[in-house]
């Protein structure tokens, strides 16, 4: 019988043959690292944290480890109405959800499949880091599955707070929005969401189509993947009563890197929330 690592690295790679998977241009190799099936009945901890350990969650919805669950092949990512005794100020009324990796990976093709919650809470899978030198994010979706008149928009982002050459803030920043609509409401059914990311370009994918490319002109640094609820009170609304609890369902995330791609890289992070959060990061990273 095939050890655990062996069966996964197993289904990653057939995975690629069937329609799913990363496009046949390049030779690829799977990074477990940053790869799940979520199989089991709990979180992987030595692959992800179940919370963020830099940032509390968007004002008000306080990220809680106890809304992240692995059980029936998935990870669940829950929303809910909350009071949680002695909450941090600003927040209040909903608990949310966040997995972070422990390791940072640069370049690649990240896949998710996975079925958005039905709540103007959202749900997102992105990647960023934030130090000192360098702060940037790209985000593969952010969906409002029940926002009013947003049920079908699938919100593509890549920011850049600062660099060495360039420094913005939290509010004023380089950012490159765009939108896509979907046939259908996006929580609707689970889809297979990518993003490929090499030096020269960033692109993302819908159920294997491309649907956007970007120049990649500075996302050069190794980022955290991150699946998360937020609460988005200037964009999608607060959640209503009877949205909740609301669920973000992951059937499996899946990355690979380029063979002959030398710049990839995968870094472990033993410990990332010994590393002090910057004040900017509780802000909204």
């Amino acid at each position: 019988m095939p050890t655990p690592l062996i069966s996964t690295l197993l289904a990653i790679s057939v995975t690629a043959g069937t329609g799913s998977g990363p496009p046949a241009h390049a030779d690829w190799e799977p990074v477990l690292e940053l790869s799940d099936e979520f199989k089991g009945d709990a979180l992987d901890t030595e692959k992800w944290h179940d919370h963020n350990p830099g940032w509390k969650g968007r004002e008000p919805g306080l990220f809680s480890p106890d809304n992240v669950s692995v059980g029936d092949g998935m990870l669940r990512l829950v929303a809910r109405e909350e009071i949680v005794q002695d909450a941090p100020e600003g927040y209040h009324s909903f608990t949310t959800a966040a997995v972070k990796s422990r390791s940072r990976g640069l370049y690649g093709y990240f896949e998710i499949k996975c079925k958005p919650m039905r709540s103007r809470a959202s749900s997102a899978f992105w990647f960023y880091d934030h130090t000192p030198e360098i702060w940037t994010e790209i985000d593969v979706f952010e969906i409002g599955g029940a926002a009013p008149g947003l049920e079908r928009a699938y919100h593509m982002n890549a920011h850049v707070f600062h660099t060495p050459e360039y420094q913005g803030t939290v509010e004023d920043h380089l950012t490159f929005p765009k939108v896509w609509n979907a046939p259908i409401d996006l929580a609707d059914e689970f889809r297979m969401y990518a993003l490929e990311w090499d030096k020269e370009a960033i692109k993302w994918y819908v159920d294997g189509q491309l649907i956007r490319t970007l120049e990649n002109t500075h996302w050069h640094q190794p980022l955290y993947m991150n699946m998360d609820s937020e609460t988005m009170p200037d964009w999608f609304g607060l959640p209503e009563a009877d949205e909740l609890p609301a669920v973000f369902k992951v059937e499996y995330v899946r990355s690979w890197q380029r063979r002959d791609c030398e710049d990839s890289k995968i870094i472990p992070d033993a410990d990332p929330s010994k590393r002090a959060a910057p004040p900017e990061e509780q802000e909204a990273p």
